[in-house]
Order: C-alpha cells, then structure tokens, then sequence
C-alpha cells in the first residue's frame, strides 16, 4: 500500500491530470488503475497541446484522418482527442462498474471560446456525449454566467458534467443548485438520476497565487510590524481555507434537501480539488492534497504531484479539521480590504482567457501538423519582412488571437470593420461546403454541354462576375471535348468585333453573369448578342444558347425567363461579386469547359480549413497575409506588387480587383500593382509589398532571382509556392480571408464599394444625357498636340497650355507625372479595345515611368478596370496622378433597342470616371486620340518616355 492507493480509505478518490495517446497505448494509465488505485483522468486543451506539439504519437493517426477525407483543424483535433478519451473511458470501465458509477471517468472539456455562451456551450456538450459514447464520460463546462445554465440543462439531459474554474463559494452554491434543478428536470420527465454524475472542480492553488500577490502588497504599505507579520500569517493559508468553507456548504446542500433525489438514486454532486500542483516552491509540494483529504471529494493532480504524494504523502481527514481557523482566516483577509469574491471574479475571467489561450496553442499545434501531413496538397507560404513591419506584423498577429478577432470574423461580427453592413455580405465564408452540397447540379450541366458539342463559350459580365472566369479560362484552358472561354467584359466597339469575330454564333453558349441584373454592360452586351444569335438562328431559338448567373429575384432572372434562356443558375445574396469566383459565378463556366468542379472546391475546402476560425493568426495562411497587408498599409507600404509564374499570370487581375475595390476607400487602402514591368532593382521605393505566387515546376523562369533580389534588398517578399497549376483554387480563398482581414486591420468596411457607384450615377447621367441630345456635352481641350487632345481641370489648364505651347504632348506630360512624388503611383487609364499590341505599347511608358520616376505604375483597361481598381483610385489613398486615354470610335457599334451606341457608352463610361476623379480632387489628365488608336497609343507612349527622360 502507499498513500496514494489508501486514499479511498479516507473517502477520496484520486483523478490524474493528464492524458496522451502514447500514455493509454503503452498501458501506464492502466498501471496507475491496478497499482495506484487511480480512479479518473481529467484532459484541457493544454495537457493535449504537449502530447501533439512535443511527440511523433499523433502523427499516423492525423495521417490516416486526412487520408480518409480533409478535416478543419478543430475537426482533427476532436478525432484524436475523442478516440483517446474513448481509450481512456474503455481502461477506466471496470472502475466505474465496480463503483456504480461513483468513478471512473474521463473528463472532455467543451471549447474555451464558448465559456460565455450558453447555447453554444449545450450544443458543443450533446454533440460530445453523443459522439464519445461512453457512459463514464464527463463533460467540462465552466462555472461563468453563462455555463451555470448550460450545466442545468445538460444534467437534465442526463450527460454527466465535470464544472471548472470554481474558485468563489457563492458561484459553487449556483453550480450545486443548478446541479440538483437539472436532476430534477430528469427526474420530472421519467429519466434515471442514478446514471448521473457530476463534480464541481474547485481551483485551488491559483487562489493562493493571487492572494499571495495581494498580501505582498499591503504588506508593502503597512507601518505596522503586528499588521505585517499577521498579514504575512495568511499567505499560503488561504485557498485551503476558501476550499474547506465550500466543503461545509457542500455537506449542507447534499445532507438536507437532497434526500428525495437520493431516494431515487442519485449522486451527490462531489467537490473535486484541481490544480492541485503546488505553484510556490516555499510551500510543501504535496500541500494541496494532504490538507483537502474527506469524503465523498476528489483530488485530481498532474503527474507530478501524484509522484510526490506517493512517494512521501502522509494521510488524514484534513477537511474537516479546524473550519473555525478557517473562518479566522477568510475574517482576516477582509479585514485587510482583499475581497475573495473579487479575487474569485478575477479568476473566472482570467481563467476563460487562460484556456482559451490554451485552446490556441493546441490548435495551432494540430494546424502545423495537418500542413506537414498534407505536404505539396498545400500551398506554403513563408514571408520575409522587414524587422520593423515583422515586429508591427506580430503585434498584430497577438492582438488578433488574444481578441479573438478571427473567430469573431467567421462569427460575421460586424464590429471586427466597422459595424455597419458588413455582416450581411460573409456567405462567401461556408460558399465552399455549400456548393460541394449543390455540386450535382454542375456536373449535369457539363455533360449537357459536351453533348451540345458547342465551340465556345461567350462569359457577358464584368469584374467579379468576369474576372475569376478568366483566371480559369486562362489557367487551365477547356478540357478535351468541352468549349473554349472567351470573355467580354468591354464596351468599346473594336473589342466587341473582334470578340464577335472569333465565334460562330451557331455554336456558342452564352454566360450572361450578373449578381444584381442592374449593372449596364452585361446588359447591353446580353442585348447585343442575343440579337445577333436570334438573326442566325432565329428568334424563338435564341434563348436555348444563353445561360444565366444572377441572383434570385435579380432583373437578369426576369429577362432570362422572358427569353426562354437554357438555365439559370443562382448565386448568394450574401456573395458580394469580387467574393464569388467559388460561387456559381466562378462555378457554371469552369463547368463549362470541363473543369472538374467537385475536385477544385475540393481543393479550395483544403485553403479554407487552413484559414479557419479555429486556426491561431500565426498558424492560420489568410490571416498573416491579411495582417502583414494591412499592417503594411498603416505604415506606408500601401502598393501590393503581384508577381506570378507565367502559367499562373492572370491570377493578378483577379486578386487586383480583390484588394483594390474592397480595401480602397475613406482616403485608405491598398493599391495593388499587377503586371509590372520588371526592372532593376534600385527603381523600387519603400512602398512596397510584394507577394510572389510562385509554381514549383521549374516554369518560374527568372522571377525566382528576381524574387530573392528583391528580399535581399530588404523588400517584403511574401512567397506562396503551388506544387501545380490545380492548387490555384486554394488561393481564392486565401486571397479572399486576407482581404477581408486587412480590411478590418486597416479599418474600413471590406464590402461596399461607394466610389464604383458614384462612377455609375455618373455615367447613367451622362448615357442619358446622349439618349437626349445624341451626344456627350461638348468640351474644350486644354490644348491639342498632332492627334492628342489634352483635357485637364480648369486649374491645371494654363499650365499645360503653356507646357504645350513649350514643348507639346512630352512637356504637357512631363508637368503632369511631374507631380508624382515619392510614395505615389502613376495609373495610365486606357479607353481603348483591351489587345496584346495596346498592352504592349503602354506597358513601354509604363516601364519608363518606373525606372525613371522610381513610383509605382498601374495600367487598367476601360471600362473593365471600373469594376476593379477603380474604386481605389477614387476613394483610396490621394496618391494616384492618372492618364486617361480615350479615342474616337472607328466603327461604332449600335445597341438594338436603344439609342445609343456601345462607342457612346464608352465616352459616357470615362467621362464619368474622370468626373469622380475631379470630385474627389485627384490628379489627372485625358488625352483623347483622334485618327488612328494604334498610331495615338504609340505617339502618347513616347511622349511618355520622353517626359520622364527629362525629369
């Protein structure tokens, strides 16, 4: 015999404090219940931390989880606590039966992050019982405010409930009420109370450790050498004391009143004594054992302790030993102004925040693991900072988790922005699982569409309706036997024709996407279109080549039921449009071009357990890229530099739309900076963050180097590898938390895009007013130079007509980007069809710009940019000087059914964009081509080069 297996003989049973897979496997628990008389385990996050984070035991079975399926990480977390606590309860069986149930039992604890929430927290505990499924399981919830309720209703649902974090005897004396109204509730619907049983876990050494903090101080401030050594008298004193009165309680509460219940068989709700580990060397190591020794209680200790008391513990009933010198002392102590009621409430609350920080370094350890286990499945992203925005980066990365800011933000807690609407547009966060739901739907379509054996597919829709397609449409081009992409997102009539150039009309599906209906160009491109096919094919079979993406209830809905359209199919209302490409927006044309879709939002699943809520911001991919953003941006280094292997290049555009329209306003945001020329290094300014999506194929080229150029340079470089081209779904969603992440770290509503909107009021003013008059209101130029018009504010007109009059279109230019200063960006803002050779000639001065002015360059296409970045440039940051270019339409396009043209809404489109930027007081200037646009791009190209040259 030794003195922890004489225990019993005193009326206490002995729990152990810990448990591990390795533990239970290599049969030492069940030693401990043959020698030891070991009677109970309870487990915490922090015990399950050590045993994933320190050791190899985990590391199979999380292998063989994910090679069944994926899971979240607090999915795998609960797979392998449940399966040890499972293991625990089967050792601990014959326990429990030989003491009808008194012990033997094993203690789950419900997640820390609900201890202040009742529904929860009963939810989380019937799911546990539920899935355990052993009937010597113990459930922990926390003794706070709103666990007492949860503990009632859980005790009258029959589920046996181990309750923490007890530190005051009036908060036990709810718990023990609570206890007993819960068996009754079972008792009242026919339930049998004697399967029932629950502990009240009393923290004890924690006590000690805050009173003794408090006595030292007013040990500290007191004259009086009596008043000193009395108050020094009571340290270490009194959490025995304070455990000692609730046992008194306790005797009260179970001795009386209980007799009814006991009748019918029930247990007594037991005290169980836990942190027991004595935390001040001072004192005696076995303390908090040998003096709460008494009936019917429990002592549950950590390894260590256990050892102790075995080895040198000395046995009696203490318990009940001098309460009146217990009394004395809780007398004393508040006679010398330390309230134990406050200490306790201090406790509770630093105790909440205490496992919950547990709780994260458990799931950040279960994280690392999941990303090790599922290796290239994964994109890895490692980051290089600068130690200043990497210590700025950690600070916030701390604020976030000790916030819990991430979990509020998959909570859709508004005040994570700034607790407006931002609620109502997050459904993009469970899209992923909800459209595996759906999935069927797609795949039928797809194979409708290989039967049709259409040549191609037409996409009619703008930014976020057109820009994920087009990522997918280029990335991965269509499958064998299935249509090839092409997208329109344009009004100017040179694209439209050499869009409507490529296709045979008789073999082509149509995409008409549009969330709200309401938006102009996917309406008028639909009308177009529509009627070219009713010519070709005739009227009434027109509709059975179009399909539509909208949301429900939408005006597109309308039209395309009005002319019979194949199919519509429905994305969210909660789905803003730069959050849909994992929506049917993204969904119906990687269907139609043979991607498999259950695959890719298999893939993208992977991403969002990865930046999941139960996934620590240091651990958690989405979330340090958004906090090393957003952080970023506050201090300056607001231009987000995209750079991306060739296979995967037009991701940019995409993530471009992304950053820009939703972090981009109230003077704010990020500037995204996607298709760059590269350049030497030394044109690079300190305003920068550069992210690299980088293949690990071998097909990165030279952006490797330049990568590490860049980092060595002391540039921040934030590399996210992809083993192949199929891992690009991963990044939508990543790109997608990150935003919504810096957003909040910046401070602005992620979601609205006011300044897009008053570009489009702006426009339909000006549509209208051609409808009317049948053209735009006639303007001055500032000065005309060869073809180039020059249009400027009226206080910049005389000095580029002087600059003009100087030097032509070069020294009009050379004024104008003169005011670009460091810290700015230059975006040139062409109105002209989107082309390989357009592109070519302003990525030249674009490169100019750079190397020469050493600022950030921009260059979007009209009006597709609208609908992307120019939400930045009007409401972010002032930072932006801006080059519009508009031309003349060579052979304008008619609209059927209205009378305006596509080349008029084009005008009307930059006009309206221009006067915004005039409106909220940016810097810019139009240059309007007359004649030739190639021949006008080129002239305004080399003027660019030529002002910059001179500066």
């Amino acid at each position: 015999m030794n003195p922890l297996k004489s225990l019993p003989d005193h009326g206490q049973a002995a729990w152990l404090d810990f448990l591990a897979r390795g533990f239970i496997d290599k049969g030492d628990l069940a030693r401990l219940v043959a020698e030891d008389g070991l009677r109970g385990v309870t487990s915490n996050p922090s015990i399950f931390e050590k045993a994933i984070a320190d050791t190899d035991e985990y590391s199979q079975a999380t292998a063989d989880l994910l090679g069944q399926s994926d899971l979240s990480v607090m999915g795998l977390y609960e797979h392998l606590a449940m399966a040890d606590i499972r293991k625990a309860a089967d050792v601990l069986r014959p326990v429990y039966d030989a003491t009808g149930g008194a012990d033997g039992y094993v203690s789950l604890e419900v997640s820390p992050y609900l201890a202040l929430e009742t529904e929860p927290t009963v939810e989380e505990a019937r799911r546990f019982w539920k899935e355990v499924d052993r009937p010597n399981l113990m459930v922990k919830v926390p003794a706070t405010k709103a666990g007492i309720p949860a503990i009632r209703t859980l005790i009258g649902d029959g589920i046996n409930i181990n309750v923490t974090l007890l530190f005051s005897q009036e908060v036990y004396e709810e718990v023990a009420k609570a206890y007993i109204a819960g068996l009754e509730a079972l008792a009242a619907k026919g339930g049998d109370v004697s399967r029932v049983a629950s502990v009240a876990s009393f923290f004890i050494s924690r006590i000690d450790v805050a009173v003794d903090k408090l006595l030292d101080q007013a040990i500290a401030k007191a004259n009086d050498p009596d008043e000193k050594a009395r108050l020094a008298g009571l340290k270490g004193k009194v959490a025995i004391a304070n455990a000692k009165l609730a046992y008194r309680r306790y005797q009260r509460l179970f001795n009386g009143g209980f007799a009814q219940l006991k009748a019918k068989g029930a247990h007594a709700q037991r005290l169980l004594w836990a942190s027991t580990g004595t935390k001040n060397k001072a004192y005696s190591d076995v303390l908090y054992v040998e003096e709460l020794i008494g009936p019917n209680t429990v002592n549950t200790m950590p390894p260590a302790t256990m050892d102790a008391f075995r080895d040198h513990g000395r046995l009696r009933n203490s318990l009940e030993e001098n309460v009146g010198e217990a009394e004395a002392i809780m007398a004393a102590l508040a006679k010398a102004g330390i309230s134990i009621e406050a200490v306790a409430d201090e406790l509770v609350s630093d105790g909440v925040k205490l496992f919950a920080d547990a709780a994260d370094k458990l799931l950040g350890a279960v994280a690392r693991r999941r990303i090790t286990v599922l290796g290239a499945q994964l994109n890895t992203q490692t980051t290089a900072l600068p130690q200043t925005l990497a210590d700025g980066v950690a600070h916030a990365s701390e604020a976030w988790r000790s916030e819990g800011s991430l979990r509020r933000l998959w909570h859709r807690d508004a005040a994570v922005w700034t607790g407006k609407d931002e609620a109502k547009w997050l459904d993009w966060l469970t899209l992923v699982p909800e459209e595996l739901k759906r999935v069927d739907e797609l795949v039928a379509f797809q194979r409708e569409v290989a039967e049709a054996d259409f040549d191609h597919v037409l996409l009619i829709g703008m930014g976020g309706s057109s820009l994920g397609p087009e990522v997918l449409a280029e990335t991965f081009g269509a499958a064998d036997g299935y249509p090839a992409l092409t997208i329109i997102d344009s009004t100017d009539p040179e694209q439209i024709a050499a869009t409507e150039a490529k296709l045979d009309l008789r073999r082509t599906l149509f995409i008409v996407s549009s969330k709200s209906g309401s938006t102009l160009e996917p309406n008028i491109l639909k009308d177009y279109f529509f009627d070219k096919v009713g010519k070709a094919l005739g009227r009434d079979e027109a509709g059975s080549r179009f399909v539509a993406v909208t949301d429900p209830g939408s005006s597109m809905e309308k039209t395309a039921k009005a002319d019979g359209f194949w199919r519509v199919f429905y994305g969210l209302p909660g789905v803003g449009g730069r959050y849909s490409v994992l929506s049917r927006f993204g969904l119906v044309p990687a269907a139609a071009i043979g991607i498999n879709v259950e695959v890719f939002l298999k893939t993208a699943q992977e991403m969002v357990y990865a930046c999941g809520p139960d996934v620590p911001p240091a651990d958690n991919p989405g979330a340090t890229l958004g906090l090393v953003l957003g952080t970023a941006a506050n201090a300056g280094r607001d231009k987000v530099t995209l750079i991306a292997s060739p296979g995967i290049a037009t991701f940019g555009a995409w993530a471009e739309q992304l950053l820009a329209e939703s972090t981009g306003k109230q003077g704010k945001g990020l500037i995204p900076v996607d298709g760059e020329p590269e350049v030497p290094i030394d044109a690079y300014a300190g305003d920068r963050v550069f992210i690299y999506l980088r293949l690990t194929d071998g097909s990165s080229g030279t952006q490797d180097a330049f990568a590490e150029t860049l980092r060595a340079a002391g540039h921040p470089v934030v590399r996210i590898d992809l083993a192949s081209r199929d891992r690009l779904a991963e990044e939508f969603f990543r790109f997608e938390i990150a935003t919504a992440v810096a957003g909040a770290v910046i401070g602005i509503n992620a979601f609205d895009q006011p300044d897009v909107e008053a570009s489009k009021i702006k426009t339909r003013e000006l549509s209208a007013a051609i409808e009317q008059t049948g053209h735009l209101p006639q303007e001055t130029p500032t000065a005309i130079t060869g073809p180039i018009s020059v249009f400027s504010s009226e206080a910049d007109r005389e000095q580029f007509d002087l600059a003009a009059e100087a030097g032509g279109l070069a020294e009009v230019l050379r004024a104008h980007l003169g005011r670009a200063k460091a810290g700015d960006y230059v975006a040139i803002l062409a109105y002209v069809a989107r082309n390989p050779a357009h592109h070519e000639v302003l990525q030249k001065a674009r490169k100019a710009v750079l190397v020469e002015r050493r600022v950030a360059t921009c260059l979007g296409f009209g009006p597709r940019f609208l609908h992307s970045t120019g939400q930045a440039y009007k409401g972010g940051p002032n930072s932006g000087v801006f080059v519009q270019i508009t031309a003349d339409a060579a052979h304008d396009i008619a609209i059927p059914g209205r009378s305006l043209s596509f080349g008029q809404v084009e005008a009307a489109q930059a006009a309206g964009d221009l006067g915004v930027l005039a409106e909220r007081g940016r810097r810019y200037l139009r240059l309007h081509i007359s004649g030739d646009v190639a021949h006008g791009l080129a002239t305004i190209a080399e003027a660019i080069e030529q002002a910059v040259a001179r500066a």
